[in-house]
C-alpha cells in the first residue's frame, strides 16, 4: 500500500457537535469518511447519554461504515496533578487537555474501560483509542490493548495491537488557539507537504477549533486538497 491517507475528527462531544458535523460535511464534500473520535464527557460535563441527536447521527455514521474511537473520558486534565517531566512532554501541545499524560496503566485502564461501557451501551463500537493531545504513556497503550482494542497512536505512530506492530505515520494537524499559533501551524501543514509527500501513509487529524480562526479553516480545506489529489483516503482497519 502506497500514498494513503488516513483522515480523522477528534473531540466529537455535544459540546462541539455543530463544528464537528460542519468538518464532517467538509471531508464528504470530499469523498472522505473520517474516523470520529468520541468523548463521552467533555470536561466532566456534556454527558453523551443526554444528547439523542448527535448519538443518532453517530450511529447513522457508524452504520455506513466510519470507524469509532474513544478519545478519552473527559479530555481535560482536571483533578490530575504533573511532574515536571510531564509539564515539559506537554510544552506547546495542550493547555491542559492532556487527560492520560500522567495515568499509570490501573487508571488509564478504568478510564478506558468507562469509557468503552458508555459509549457501547449506546450502541457504539469504538475500534481503537486515542489518547487527548496524543499525550500518555506506555502504560495507556498496554491498556488499550489489554481491553481488546485494535488500534491506538501518537504524534509519531500508529499501534496495531492485535499485530505487535507500531507504524511509523506523520500527522498534520493545527492549533487556533492565538492568532500566532494558527499561522504557524499553517505553515506547518506546507511545510509537512514537503517532508511527507513520499511517505507510504499520511495522517490528517482535524479538530473543531479549527474552524474557529480563518487562517486554519482555509489552510485545512487546502491541505485536504492538496493530499487528496495524490492519495486516496483509507480507514485504519485498511492497515
Amino acid at each position: 500500500m502506497g500514498y494513503a491517507l488516513i483522515v480523522s475528527i477528534h473531540d466529537v462531544t455535544p459540546a462541539l457537535a455543530a463544528d464537528v458535523q460542519a468538518l464532517w460535511s467538509l471531508c464528504a464534500s470530499r469523498g472522505v469518511e473520517p474516523a470520529l473520535l468520541v468523548v463521552p464527557q467533555w470536561h466532566g460535563a456534556h454527558p453523551i447519554e443526554e444528547a439523542p441527536s448527535l448519538v443518532s447521527w453517530l450511529r447513522e455514521r457508524a452504520a455506513h461504515g466510519a470507524e469509532i474511537f474513544l478519545h478519552g473520558e473527559r479530555h481535560d486534565e482536571a483533578g490530575l496533578g504533573r511532574r515536571w517531566t510531564d509539564t515539559i512532554r506537554a510544552l506547546g501541545r495542550t493547555a491542559a487537555e492532556g487527560e492520560f499524560l500522567t495515568l499509570e496503566e490501573p487508571a488509564a485502564r478504568e478510564r478506558i474501560e468507562r469509557g468503552l461501557s458508555r459509549l457501547r451501551r449506546l450502541g457504539l463500537d469504538p475500534i481503537g483509542f486515542v489518547a487527548p493531545a496524543w499525550l500518555a504513556r506506555r502504560d495507556t497503550y498496554r491498556a488499550v490493548a489489554a481491553a481488546g482494542l485494535g488500534f491506538s497512536e501518537d504524534e509519531g505512530y500508529i499501534n496495531l495491537h492485535r499485530r505487535a506492530t507500531r507504524l511509523r505515520v506523520p500527522v498534520i494537524r493545527w492549533s487556533a488557539r492565538s492568532a500566532a499559533r494558527a499561522r504557524v501551524s499553517a505553515w506547518v501543514a506546507d511545510l509537512r507537504w514537503r517532508l511527507h509527500r513520499d511517505a507510504w501513509v499520511v495522517r490528517i487529524a482535524l479538530h473543531p477549533s479549527d474552524l474557529h480562526h480563518p487562517v486554519t479553516a482555509r489552510s485545512l480545506e487546502a491541505t485536504l486538497d492538496r493530499w487528496l489529489a495524490r492519495r486516496w483516503p483509507i480507514r485504519y482497519a485498511e492497515l
